[in-house]
């Protein structure tokens, strides 16, 4: 391992605890977490939403837990029946100096357990944190805009920040990239959640190979006084959306019963334009439409098919679909 007792960072961290977990997580199973800042909030971006208190942005750690205490700990905690180890902190985990070398070592002890990182995508444009993250096996990116005022607005980054940088290293690094890669969007009332910036996305987002696009909104107290937007707005906006990008809703705290009487035609059209899961199904379609849909799936119009550790119902005409190739604009 790196001898990290080079660092002039204040490693006084020794009281607070690393891993967390595990915890079953619908997007990515069963995940044990590791906090790479546990002591405080340390963080290249202070965006609206964040659940941790209001901090001033850093561009790098300044109290740092040693990849050896971390390993230790991990090994204590990893067992069988874990799914992911995910790397994720009080602030930006890509921020830890030696992610890296941390990387390498966890890849030495998971066996067949996979490697997650939850990270604001900021630091891609450091060419030693982009290989790093190359290494693990999946990757989620936060792109919450990509015009830069609205960018500014909602993430409130540091100041060596620019998001058309950010947005040029992404696209890159998913063609790169061998893992799999989730793209998260998190609407804020009023900001993000308009049509136009929605359009936006939508072109960036053609122009990346993610596994999966996650829309989801503020469901924890946010540091700032913003508002989420309710699940019939994130429905509205995921049509919004090419339908060949695999779009998925996260939220469900706003979520709220707008159950719907739909045709057979009307539910091939609507899982054409974009795949629901059996939880959207719920909150859409009222007894009547739910025995259509199990009829058309009797029939073998309708079939389900599994993205990771989820599962969505579509066409069975659409299920051999492949993703239109669209070059860089």
């Amino acid at each position: 391992m790196q001898n990290t007792s080079s660092t002039n960072a204040i490693e006084s961290v020794e009281k607070n605890s690393i891993i967390f977990g595990p915890i079953n997580s619908r997007r990515f199973g069963v995940s044990l977490g590791i906090d790479l800042s546990p002591s405080h909030k340390q963080c290249n971006f202070d965006c609206l939403y964040c659940e941790l208190a209001p901090s001033a942005t850093v561009n790098e750690q300044t109290e740092v837990v040693p990849v050896e205490r971390i390993i230790t700990e991990l090994k204590t905690h990893l067992h069988d029946t874990i799914d992911v180890i995910t790397l994720t902190a009080n602030g930006e985990p890509t921020l830890y100096p030696y992610l890296d070398t941390l990387i390498e070592e966890i890849n030495k002890i998971k066996k067949e357990t996979q490697t997650l990182i939850l990270t604001n995508s900021a630091t891609l444009i450091d060419e030693k944190v982009y290989n790093s993250l190359l290494k693990l096996d999946q990757v989620k990116l936060s792109l919450d805009a990509v015009s830069p005022d609205i960018s500014k607005k909602i993430d409130r980054p540091h100041k060596a920040i620019h998001i058309e940088e950010i947005v040029k290293k992404t696209q890159s690094f998913s063609k790169e990239y061998k893992g799999k890669l989730f793209i998260e969007i998190l609407f804020v009332h009023g900001l993000n959640d308009t049509k136009e910036e929605v359009t936006k996305l939508n072109e960036v987002l053609l122009t990346i190979n993610a596994a999966r696009v996650d829309l989801g909104t503020i469901d924890r107290p946010p540091a700032y006084p913003v508002t989420g937007i309710s699940y019939k707005e994130l429905h509205a906006l995921s049509h919004l959306f090419d339908s060949s990008l695999p779009i998925h809703i996260v939220s469900r705290q706003h979520a709220e019963a707008n159950q719907k009487n739909y045709s057979e035609e009307e539910i091939i059209n609507t899982l054409d334009k974009r795949p629901l899961t059996q939880e959207d199904i719920d909150l859409l379609f009222d007894s009547q439409s739910k025995e259509r849909l199990t009829k058309l799936i009797l029939e073998s119009k309708i079939t389900r098919k599994k993205l990771d550790n989820l599962e969505f119902f579509i066409p069975v005409q659409n299920a051999k679909r492949k993703r239109k190739k669209v070059k860089f604009f």
